[in-house]
């Protein structure tokens, strides 16, 4: 239990970790790839609106040579007189938005290189679609067939923007046909893709730190709860154990007052008490055996079928006094290596559970049956109200369903618990499940080699 507490808490720890990670990442990787994109389409308005070219750049340099943006602040200059062709051609936007007009104005003011520095071609399509001129003069990594190719590739699209390979493109009206320009946006997506990269790879790298020290740490930080486990583990065997002394010592002097005064209704119930008290008692110190840390039953190889149908046999008589009918299906030749005892006590607490849990007149099903690489054992019982809380806690020590009804019934709620530590101890799995709330089915599965021997 120990060992799989420090395993939940390594993985809880790592899986929050992941999560904060995965959303980092994707929010800065997202923002950094808008970014990119906005530049772009920036760019591609500019060259939009000036026919596929870049306008002429005014001098924002004063006399003095300072920039006039840095001398006047957030202020943008005013338009020199030899930049009033760009203003012409820009009228219509700048109705449309002062705001835009000025952006755009900043844009080319940060950027001062930006004319020089990009590469970009453009095709031209007329009213009917024909191609009617392609411009490869800024760019040298592509010629004039390939231009024609990339623009056939954007009008396949249907989209105004988008990207072909690493060319980002916008296409606009121009001149009665269609303008299609492109940009190149291979280095500043390289420079995205190793950001993303390399953010993958120490996020993953952290991952696996913080897995290794909680791997460490775990230990420490679950070892209070150990060492109280363990404590308690050892109480209940050594209690146990004293306990049996003076459990024999009530039973036989019972039976000593019987011989000298003959039987009568306070021996029979001291004999009778006495006898459940030791069941439960063998069963607190089977169950603390079995759930001790490295301690394992011994694994022979037997029939599972043949045990199954043993212990199926002994119950169909209870079932069927208390009108309640008995289905059951065991495959034979079913071989396994493991625990006769154990798995013997775990087929009967199931079977058990489902003959006194079950109302009267009620149906009770048994299914053994070889499962993957192992075999499976299913036990289902009709019942009443199966909740949810049940079904999470029904392997709990001591715990019983709803109390009303359980006082009527024999037993401790301990059952269940002992069938896990016996699953647990061969590696296997069970589980509680009800899929229409009015049937209780419990499976075990037991894996196994390919021989047919438990995997130990």
């Amino acid at each position: 239990m120990i060992k799989k507490l420090r395993h939940r808490y390594t993985l809880a720890a790592v899986l929050s970790l992941f999560l904060v990670l995965a959303v980092i990442m994707a929010v800065v990787n997202i923002l950094n790839y808008r970014n990119v994109v906005d530049n772009a389409d920036t760019v591609l308005d500019i060259l939009s609106e000036n026919g596929g070219a870049f306008p002429k750049l005014p001098d924002f340099r004063s006399e003095s040579g300072e920039s006039q943006a840095s001398s006047q602040g957030d202020t943008p200059p005013e338009l020199p007189e030899d930049w009033q062709d760009w203003e012409q051609r820009w009228q219509e936007d700048a109705r449309r938005g002062e705001r835009q007009f000025r952006e755009r104005m900043e844009f080319f003011q940060r950027n001062p290189e930006l004319q020089f520095e990009t590469r970009f071609f453009s095709v031209v399509y007329d009213g009917t679609g024909a191609q009617r001129q392609a411009n490869v003069g800024m760019i040298a990594a592509v010629d004039e067939a390939e231009a024609w190719q990339f623009g056939a590739r954007a009008l396949a699209a249907g989209a105004d923007r988008g990207f072909v390979r690493d060319f980002r493109y916008a296409r606009s009206a121009f001149e009665g046909g269609t303008l299609i320009i492109f940009l190149d946006c291979g280095r500043t997506l390289g420079s995205f893709r190793t950001f993303l990269l390399w953010s993958i790879v120490i996020s993953l790298g952290a991952l696996g730190l913080v897995c290794l020290l909680m791997m460490f740490l775990s230990g420490r930080i679950v070892r209070p709860i150990a060492e109280t486990y363990e404590k308690q583990r050892r109480f209940i065997t050594d209690a146990g154990h004293e306990i049996k002394t003076p459990i024999a010592i009530i039973s036989a002097d019972a039976e000593v007052i019987e011989l000298e005064n003959g039987e009568s209704e306070w021996t029979g119930d001291i004999k009778a008490q006495t006898k459940r008290l030791a069941a439960l008692t063998d069963d607190l110190i089977f169950l603390s055996r079995m759930e001790e840390t490295g301690s394992r039953p011994a694994m022979l190889p037997f029939s599972f079928s043949d045990l199954v149908s043993d212990c199926a046999s002994g119950f169909e008589a209870p079932a069927r006094t208390q009108g309640k009918s008995f289905e059951k299906r065991i495959a034979p030749g079913l071989e396994v290596t493991g625990d006769e005892k154990g798995l013997r006590q775990l087929t009967n607490i199931l079977l058990d559970n489902a003959v006194k849990y079950s109302p009267e007149g009620g149906r009770i099903g048994l299914t053994a049956e070889s499962f993957g690489t192992g075999v499976r054992l299913t036990v289902e019982n009709t019942a009443e109200n199966i909740t949810r809380e049940q079904l999470e806690r029904m392997f709990d020590r001591f715990y019983r369903g709803d109390s009303s009804r359980s006082q009527e019934k024999t037993g401790y709620g301990i059952g269940l618990s002992i069938a896990r530590a016996v699953a647990d101890a061969h590696r296997g799995k069970i589980a509680a499940s009800s899929p229409d709330g009015k049937t209780m089915k419990i499976t075990f599965i037991l894996p196994q080699n390919k021989n047919g021997g438990h995997k130990a």
